[in-house]
């Protein structure tokens, strides 16, 4: 089955990345390969490509994409948050550019049959990685009303998500919660009529709560972005692809604090760790899709890159 997914802001991340021959850069997050293949394209022919996805759809797909490029490509199936484990495999001490897109796939939400899309019927899943975390189908029947609530909450900042936990366990009591079709039609008779927006499916926040949540997004995201310099070269870049608000977050908060220097938990009152700035900012506003790229790949709508640059110590 093809791997269905369309890249965005290609050329903003070749830009950016500032890609060279003979230089190492890591693409974190696979995918369909598309940002992998562009940056092949700019750093052979003694150039490498390290790809790594937890998503062995993507790893299987990028051996036929890269093909071209073999002998300047490595793949590996893992979660992002273990890029140092498969440098420390290469024998790799540290590389010119690391690339993290945090955007789910189309082919995860129309083809991989893992429930991420409240349009098809689909056992409810939600893992990138298929032998990883417990699945959406475990958290959705499992959790207490107020565990479920929060998540809602705080991931998918939904309005009406003490109501839509009340209805899952409602629900739930009568007929376990299997499907992705199932879920949407409880979180929909939950939410009073005429209330949802009508730009979004009123299921819409539910379900990247619930996929943030399995996937443990924003945690990985926090973790790897706390030690993802330390992978740089002098004037390496790292480039993030964030697609909502609580991503992007982490982001700006991390680069800030490597900009200052700062390492201390963002709830300290002041400094205390005397750390010297380990880098700097490209990017003071977030780079955004151009008009024309969100009318021919409508996903690219919500992107923002952000892009800092290791200097020296």
């Amino acid at each position: 089955m093809p791997f269905k997914h369309i890249p965005v802001m290609v050329n903003e991340v070749l830009r950016h990345m500032d890609c060279k021959r003979g230089k190492i850069y890591v693409d974190c997050t696979l995918g369909g390969a598309g940002h992998a293949k562009a940056i092949l394209g700019k750093i052979i022919p003694d150039g490498m490509l390290i790809g790594i996805d937890q998503d062995e759809d993507a790893i299987e797909n990028g051996k036929n994409v890269l093909k071209p490029f073999a002998a300047n490509t490595h793949l590996f199936h893992a979660n992002f948050i273990h890029f140092s484990d498969v440098l420390s495999q290469l024998n790799i001490p540290a590389v010119d550019g690391i690339l993290l897109d945090l955007g789910i796939s189309l082919h995860q939400l129309e083809l991989s049959g893992r429930g991420f899309s409240f349009k098809r019927d689909e056992p409810l899943d939600m893992r990138m990685d298929k032998d990883s975390n417990p699945p959406a189908e475990e958290i959705i029947n499992r959790l207490e009303e107020g565990a479920l609530e929060k998540i809602f909450h705080e991931y998918g900042e939904e309005r009406w998500a003490r109501r839509i936990a009340k209805q899952i366990v409602k629900a739930r009591k009568s007929e376990r919660i299997r499907s992705s079709r199932q879920l949407a039609r409880i979180v929909v008779d939950a939410i009073p009529s005429g209330s949802s927006s009508q730009r979004i499916h009123p299921a819409t926040r539910v379900f990247m709560a619930i996929r943030i949540e399995v996937n443990r997004e924003l945690e990985n995201l926090d973790r790897f972005m706390k030690n993802a310099v330390e992978y740089l070269n002098d004037k390496g870049r790292l480039c993030i692809l964030s697609f909502h608000s609580l991503e992007d977050r982490i982001v700006k908060r991390r680069i800030k604090a490597l900009e200052k220097g700062c390492v201390c938990p963002p709830d300290f009152p002041k400094c205390v760790c005397d750390k010297k700035q380990l880098a700097i900012s490209l990017s003071r506003k977030a780079v955004r899709s151009s008009g024309a790229e969100v009318r021919t790949n409508p996903m690219a709508r919500s992107a923002k890159l952000r892009v800092m640059e290791k200097i020296s110590i």
